[in-house]
């Protein structure tokens, strides 16, 4: 190999977020959803902020290696004006910097965090519209699911209903009440102060391995080796 190749890719070797990471989508749902991104304030943007993805369709991405923010997915969104019934952004494809309105299933991740590792969680702090998984590939590790349909058990006083009735989106206590030993604030701002409740006590038994209140760490929050791709599947 000739020196100025071998200097090439050493320098790659040292810059940050070089080597990218492959996020495939995947809609296993019944309907089209509109995926949306939020790249944290201190990372390389993701290269898209929102998309549509068909009924059994799948689309790849790929990220800065050290990339870290949110996916989630917009459902019942209206080609003209864009506005959607689950997880709103605004009225556009590309989500631009905006989160979505909760509730939402969220898929989070830091790559290339402490220690060498990607950190990553399928969130209901911020409620649930749809099912969510995440599974690395290339690396063994864990995936994380919330396979569940949690609107099915939604209490009523949490429930978001569509236009024909039909619960289409199911609130944390959190965002339905806020109040502090919901939201994990105040004087409940610590993991020993803020506890499971009766509701997230029921987002937790529909899925054990997604968070279902702000401190729901210990078997909620997943790694793996730097290096790894993974697969955001929506309704696994």
């Amino acid at each position: 190999m000739e020196p100025k190749v071998l200097y090439i890719l050493f320098l790659s070797l040292m810059i940050p977020g070089s080597f990218s990471v492959k996020f495939t989508f995947k809609n296993n749902c019944p309907y089209t959803v509109w995926p949306g991104i939020l790249t944290n304030p201190d990372k390389s943007l993701f290269p898209t902020s929102g998309f549509e993805l068909a009924t059994g369709a799948s689309q790849s991405s790929d990220a800065p290696a050290n990339w870290g923010g949110r996916f989630w997915a917009r459902t019942g969104c209206d080609g003209h004006q864009f506005t959607c019934t689950t997880g709103n952004c605004g009225p556009t494809l590309q989500c631009n910097g905006a989160g979505g309105t909760p509730p939402t299933t969220l898929a989070e991740f830091t790559l290339n965090g402490d220690g060498g590792k990607d950190f990553y969680d399928v969130s209901l702090v911020d409620g649930f519209n749809l099912p969510v998984s995440i599974t690395p590939e290339g690396a063994g590790c864990s995936s994380t699911t919330c396979s569940a349909d949690v609107n099915s058990i939604c209490p009523p006083d949490l429930s978001v209903k569509g236009s024909d009735g039909r619960i289409i989106a199911c609130k944390s206590a959190c965002l339905a009440f806020d109040q502090p030993q919901y939201c994990c604030k105040g004087e409940f701002a610590s993991p020993d102060k803020c506890q499971p409740t009766k509701y997230s006590t029921i987002f937790k038994n529909a899925c054990p391995q997604a968070y279902s209140y702000a401190f729901d760490d210990k078997t909620s929050t997943f790694t793996c080796p730097t290096g790894a791709n993974y697969v955001i599947a929506f309704c696994p």
